[in-house]
């Protein structure tokens, strides 16, 4: 078994993040984007301001089943673009029939509005 002072001289890394490297002639590239959040293209970047927009607004209306689970989508929709940079056409379609569900409310809110046709574009009308 080795002695206490020989165990302390080996390198012990506990925790990295970000670029590094360890020994010479090396060529570190890091990329980074934002916290846990892929490359989103245009198209979902624009969808997920639209829908941050309409939870902010929704948060201001009386709660209706509709609105229940029009914000639950929403929630789901934001994090699945934040975590994976995308939406599956599954949950684009649940967004879009929740978005006609809630109507009466959301037909009064830009942001609804905005969301509707971020969602129509993603999955071609």
């Amino acid at each position: 078994m080795a002695a206490a002072d020989e165990r302390d001289r080996g390198i012990h890394i506990g925790e990295v993040r970000g670029a590094f490297a360890i020994g010479d002639h090396n060529t570190v590239t890091h990329h980074e984007h934002a916290p846990g959040a892929p490359g989103i293209d245009a198209a979902h970047e624009e969808l997920l301001a639209a829908v941050r927009q309409l939870r902010e607004d929704l948060a201001r209306v009386i709660e209706t089943p509709q609105v229940t689970l029009l914000s639950a989508e929403l929630t789901d929709a934001q994090e699945e673009i934040e975590t994976t940079g995308r939406t599956a056409p599954g949950r684009l379609g649940r967004l879009r029939t929740a978005l006609a569900d809630a109507g009466a409310v959301t037909g009064m809110l830009a942001s609804g509005a905005a969301v509707g046709q971020a969602v129509a574009g993603l999955l071609g009308g």
